[in-house]
């Protein structure tokens, strides 16, 4: 065999978005871009915001030597200082610039942590509905995947968690503002998942990590994201700025350990090796320096949410069922049918593209990007209406 089976199979098994993405070319191509709706990519399209010219513009300009060249690993120290300041001004957890560490994304973020604490056959529950890519983060690093399912507001089924968790359990990991739903993890829920966790360590003795996945965490609506600090000692928030500064293509994210957190040293020295020997080395210096000086900047939450609030109003005029998003830009109504693959089906052939529900790990509901533009937006919902009408 030429390449692995191991990432064949993952191959396959991650198949859904992408094969989501080559039947809207071949639409595209059979009836013309315009009047094919992809909504199946969660691609990030409002533009950044109008500080970071003025930013690039500068660091450009500047005749400072060494600008491009190495730094340490965790990254620029005055860079993670920036982020340590903003993080302190929600939580009064005195974060310093040695709980952070700069990385290639927020994808960048969870490899290297979990690179970090796993062992052969550890494992990490993951909550449904979940941002698939998880499942193979997680298999990278000789871990395995253990799904928990949510309740009916895709909010953690706690009394579903606890079966899950057991003396090989070494993480849970969480992302709220939730891809796909748009759920937002509240305080009340985040304070019983830690008091469970803080139960479960203290039953086999050991520490059970709380990582938090929230590069949406500014892309709210009507209520802010709670962080999990507050609430859980040995919790680890990995994030980017792909969303909140729409700065998908740069790759630009960090790890903040709680500065509780337990054997802080040992796993911030093992997150800074792992950065490391996985071939990121460091985050990159421009895009460091760039979100150095935009850490109270954000992009313009009403471009998401005045299509948020179009797409809602006409999928629940239209008959769909569905929990309005409270943040990111994804929205997870129910299938009209229990088979949800079929249902999508019935929207390619309206040439409307989602993706099916049980990519997330949720049957029975698909996902919708709203990240497009308005034409877009607007063109699909004489498909969803069609294919409602059709079942």
């Amino acid at each position: 065999m030429s390449i692995s089976e191991n990432i064949r199979k993952q191959m396959n098994d991650s198949s859904w978005i992408r094969k989501m993405f080559e039947e809207g070319i071949i639409l595209k191509e059979k009836y013309g871009t315009e009047n094919v709706f992809d909504l199946s990519l969660g691609n990030p399209n409002a533009e950044p915001p109008d500080k970071l010219k003025s930013v690039m513009n500068s660091i450009i300009n500047n005749d400072e030597k060494g600008l491009h060249r190495y730094m340490p690993n965790a990254g620029f120290q005055d860079t993670r200082k920036s982020i340590a300041n903003n993080i302190n001004s929600e939580t009064n957890l005195n974060f310093t610039e040695e709980e952070i560490i700069m990385t290639c994304g927020a994808a960048g973020a969870i490899n290297v942590f979990l690179k970090s604490i796993l062992d052969q056959d550890d494992e990490v529950i993951i909550i449904s509905p979940y941002f698939a890519e998880y499942l193979f983060y997680i298999k990278n690093h000789n871990g395995i995947p253990v799904i928990s399912r949510s309740n009916k507001d895709f909010l953690p089924n706690l009394e579903d968690l606890s079966k899950k968790i057991n003396n090989k359990t070494k993480a849970i990991l969480i992302n709220s503002p939730n891809n796909p739903s748009g759920v937002i993890y509240h305080d009340e829920i985040i304070k019983q998942l830690g008091l469970l966790l803080e139960k479960f360590e203290k039953k086999y003795e050991k520490s059970i990590y709380l990582v938090s996945d929230e590069p949406y965490r500014k892309v709210v609506y009507e209520k802010k994201c709670p962080y999990i600090f507050n609430f859980y000692k040995n919790s680890v928030v990995v994030t980017s700025f792909s969303k909140d500064l729409g700065l998908a293509g740069e790759r630009i994210g960090y790890i903040a350990f709680n500065p509780k957190i337990s054997n802080k040293s040992d796993l911030i020295d093992a997150a800074i090796f792992s950065n490391r020997t996985l071939g990121f080395v460091n985050a990159p210096a421009i895009s460091q320096r760039i979100v150095k000086e935009l850490q109270d900047s954000v992009i313009d939450i009403t471009f998401y949410k005045s299509k948020r609030d179009f797409l809602y109003k006409e999928l629940i005029r239209i008959g769909y069922k569905c929990i309005l998003p409270q943040g990111a830009f994804y929205m997870f109504p129910k299938s009209p049918i229990k088979n949800d693959e079929k249902f999508v089906q019935i929207l390619q052939s309206k040439r409307v593209l989602v993706v099916p529900g049980v990519g997330f790990g949720t049957p029975s509901h698909f996902r919708i990007s709203y990240c497009v533009d308005d034409s877009t937006l607007e063109g699909s919902i004489k498909g969803f209406e069609e294919a409602f009408n059709e079942i």
